[in-house]
């Protein structure tokens, strides 16, 4: 799976807003500037986030972003699904949901992607915002 920068830059952006106290708003121009990324660019994941129901918008003065739900109940792969579409690591219509390919039952190669894409479900479904919210450093995911 490629995470393109909307996955990354929407990891940041959540992982921001979830350093904050639950239900404190945050404006996207404070995610834009102390994660440098666009403000435009930031509009447009909200949006998708708000779609997911993994970000709330909070219109009028003093308004911004809330966690649409606890941080704890928010997983990496909610937030990745949310912005890529999927985390399939490849272009293959056996592995897209409801898919189906006329090469499926002949495919050398089925079982390995398969196998693929249950690791990387399974690793982004069981780390949540919470967890990536207060690791500063990368040692709890086995990153030092």
């Amino acid at each position: 799976m490629l995470v393109t920068t909307k996955g990354r830059y929407a990891m940041r952006m959540m992982v921001y807003i979830a350093g904050f106290p639950e239900g404190e708003k945050v404006a996207l121009r404070h995610v834009s500037e102390a994660e440098s990324i666009s403000l435009k660019y930031l509009e447009q994941l909200a949006h998708s986030l708000v779609n997911a129901g993994l970000l709330t918008s909070v219109r009028g003065h003093g308004g911004g972003y809330v966690l649409g739900k606890p941080a704890e109940e928010i997983t990496a792969g909610e937030i990745l699904r949310a912005v890529e579409g999927t985390t399939v690591p490849v272009a293959c219509a056996a592995l897209e949901e409801g898919g189906e390919c006329p090469r499926e039952r002949v495919c050398s190669t089925i079982s390995f992607w398969a196998g693929l894409d249950d690791v990387i479900e399974r690793y982004v479904d069981n780390v949540t915002l919470a967890e990536l919210s207060a690791d500063d450093d990368g040692r709890a995911f086995g990153l030092e």
